[in-house]
């Protein structure tokens, strides 16, 4: 008997279990829970006899010594695509000692596996259909993925966490209904089950999500599912299987592939950042490129049938005071039958998703008619105190979900509900479809095959158990030693540990000195965010190659607030030049490209064409007293009003802007009034703030706080380092 197991958590489990379903099912439930502690027990000696789990303390190699091992070795298996999947075969092929090599064409997670709803879950969907369809195939799933959600969260404790999902009822047969189907879940996940669900009445439960809508509410059924930093998690799957001896490199994209006797045996490719070409020479080649599958297998066989049907899912991030800290929210049946969540997430609120067609891009980006679906349908929940405004909307994104057809059926317009591992005849091994929360079970399952193609002769999976970076000596309470250790604040000290585990320390001791009492080290970025100049220089030592790499996948900003990421840009790229050696031209096209990367896939453009297709909606005195503002801000009557004139202005009066300061209020003014706006301009600033199409402006809070000292004499203060 597993030494984990105990009267007391049988007895519990035991409970819950012939809560959920009587005896039989309470005899099940702790069959499996046993089971599942045993089978954990037999994992972790297998693993510590190997060594795999003990924490690597080498250096990781340069990106310049990863391409020169590329274009000089041969090696067992070459991945192409540095996704959650992909990256997930590296991890796998090293552990079972196999000479491995990955290639991604933009950044790690710089696709899909970036762009999900944060969530690890089970799929309690899936289950629904198993059980009201019988079907076998999809309750297997539905087992497969539990137990890979139980695992994730003990491979990376630092980076995933339990979260509480509440399902809202409004009608009293619903209670039942959903609490059966609940239950359901916990019983299905036996001993990976993360906590029990359990059931909330009215009172308690707006108690708990206060910004939920009371109308008709019943009560609340709360479940459990994981949730995780999802690019910081693809990283740390990439640079654990660095540390097992892999060697990857991002920004190489494969431009064909090499065939030996009709046999793939390697690729060709580009350096994107340089333009260099050369070869990789590998005995097996895998294909994980996610949405873009088809365009690698069409270099295998150019008649070969396209199997990925891609689907956007767009994402929108809110404040904070959108939801709970604590608690997710899930819609299971939108007007159009979509399921909606409602989630906390790095201290914001993130709500989504939609599921449509959409053309297979290198930059997909979102739509203002699926940010306005998703901000109706949170409407519909949360109660009408809370005005729900389009100037909320802090950031949108979309993902490419890769559904996928088997290509071995002959029904080529039916989709897969899971996963495809295919072997074409010249040895070429796809993996296709799936979920973020299964990569590593399809990563074992893909390399298997691999293996057995190529005649490599290892032996099996080893990833099941296997601690990722950062995750050996972890434990939650670290953040305080950071605190007291380095002389970073809590908020930093929380979120380096949360974010790199047990390597926070080698990233704090890169931070600089503030200059101030307290925090010692550590400067921010960005006053908003606990993002420090320290892991913009680590990021680098992680493979972090532009400045898109960094706001995006490495700190976040871009995906949790589009203008705080712009703000923080010319810190992020000015510290990346002393990194790198960037000379000016080389920081100026960082910062366009990232720029780029704001407008086109973050929604920064559609957040400015929201605000300025909204007409003037101010009344008359609104009008009169914003042309006398305007008119007193205008300094020599050149009917407009800029930055200078308000830094002018309040200069005299002893307030001093700073270039932060000043690139801030930059950032909230169009492009193409070159820094100024003109009356028509200023007028409909403030009333898209009015209107809540915006939800502030710097530009036009400053402006205000000039024209009252003027007006009134006011004496003005800076307060907190914002503007």
């Amino acid at each position: 008997m597993a030494s984990s197991w105990t009267w007391k958590k049988a007895i519990k489990v035991g409970a819950a279990a012939a809560t959920a379903g009587g005896g039989g099912c309470a005899l099940l439930y702790l069959t499996s829970v046993y089971n599942s502690d045993r089978k954990k027990e037999q994992v972790q000696q297998k693993l510590a006899a190997s060594g795999l789990n003990k924490r690597p303390s080498k250096p990781l190699p340069t990106r310049a010594d990863q391409l020169n091992s590329l274009a000089n070795e041969q090696f067992d298996v070459l991945i192409i695509g540095g996704g959650a999947t992909g990256s997930g075969c590296a991890l796998d092929a090293a552990s079972r000692g196999l000479k491995t090599a990955m290639v991604e064409y933009d950044d790690f997670s710089s696709g899909t596996s970036s762009r999900s709803t944060k969530l690890i879950h089970g799929g309690v969907r899936y289950l629904q259909k198993a059980i009201m369809n019988l079907d076998i195939e999809q309750y297997k799933m539905v087992k497969e993925a539990l137990h890979e959600r139980a695992n994730l969260l003990e491979i990376a404790p630092h980076l995933s966490f339990p979260l509480p999902i509440m399902l809202p009822v409004y009608k009293w047969w619903q209670l039942p209904y959903f609490w059966a189907g609940i239950k359901a879940y916990d019983l299905v996940s036996g001993g990976d089950c993360l906590k029990s669900s359990y059931i909330l009445s009215k009172s308690r439960a707006l108690e708990l999500f206060p910004m939920l809508k009371k109308n008709e509410l019943k009560g609340a059924i709360v479940y459990y599912d994981g949730m995780h930093n999802d690019a910081r998690m693809n990283i740390s799957i990439a640079i654990s299987a660095v540390r097992l001896g892999a060697t990857v490199a991002n920004h190489v994209k494969v431009v064909d592939l090499i065939k030996t006797d009709g046999i793939v045996s390697g690729a060709k490719v580009r350096n994107q950042l340089t333009g260099e070409e050369f070869s990789i020479k590998a005995k097996s080649v895998i294909n994980a490129t996610g949405p873009f599958t088809d365009s690698i297998r069409k270099m295998d066989d150019g008649q070969t049938r396209d199997i990925v049907c891609p689907s956007a899912g767009i994402h929108i991030m809110l404040p904070d005071y959108y939801s709970p800290s604590n608690m997710g929210l899930l819609d299971p049946a939108t007007s159009d039958g979509r399921v909606i969540f409602f989630l906390p997430w790095q201290g914001l609120t993130i709500a989504g998703t939609t599921d449509t067609p959409c053309p297979v891009t290198n930059s997909p980006g979102p739509s203002e008619s699926d940010i306005q679906f998703i901000l109706s349908e949170v409407k519909n929940y949360l109660t009408p105190d809370i005005d729900v405004r389009r100037g909320d909307v802090l950031s949108a994104w979309a993902g490419i979900r890769p559904l996928v057809k088997d290509p071995n059926a002959g029904d080529t317009a039916s989709l897969v509900r899971n996963h495809v591992v295919h072997v074409s005849d010249s040895k070429m091994v796809t993996i296709a479809g799936g979920k973020w929360t299964t990569y590593r079970a399809m990563a074992a399952e893909t390399v298997d095959e691999a293996v057995e193609a190529a005649q490599l002769g290892v032996g099996p999976s080893m990833t099941d158990g296997l601690l990722l970076e950062g995750a050996h000596n972890w434990a939650p309470t670290m953040f305080i030693r950071l605190v007291q250790d380095l002389g970073v604040d809590t908020a930093v000290a929380q979120h380096l540990s949360d974010t790199y585990g047990d390597r926070a320390f080698s990233v704090g001791k890169m931070a600089g000195l503030t200059g101030q009492r307290w925090p010692i080290v550590g400067r921010r970025i960005h006053q908003e965010f606990p993002y420090i100049d320290a892991e913009v220089r680590y990021a680098v030592k992680e493979y972090a190659a532009t400045a898109v790499d960094v706001i995006a996948r490495r700190l976040r900003l871009s995906f949790l607030n589009v203008q705080a990421a712009e703000e923080a840009l010319p810190i992020v790229v000015s510290i990346m030049a002393d990194e790198l050696g960037w000379d000016k031209e080389e920081q100026d096209k960082q910062t366009e490209d990232a720029m780029d990367f704001l407008r086109m896939q973050m929604g920064k453009d559609l957040n400015k064409a929201s605000r300025d297709n909204i007409p003037v909606s101010l009344t008359k005195a609104e009008i009169a007293e914003y042309v006398k503002r305007f008119n007193a801000l205008d300094d020599g009557k050149k009917g407009y009003i800029s930055i200078n004139d308000i830094r002018k202005s309040l200069k005299s009066q002893g307030v001093i802007l700073t270039n932060e300061d000043v690139s801030a209020l930059m950032a909230t003014i169009s492009v193409e009034t070159h820094g100024s706006l003109d009356l028509p301009e200023f007028l409909q600033m403030m009333s898209a703030i009015k209107s809540g199409t915006v939800s502030h402006s710097r530009f036009a809070k400053m402006a205000e706080m000039d024209y009252k000292s003027k007006k009134y004499g006011e004496h003005m203060e800076r307060s907190g380092g914002g503007v």
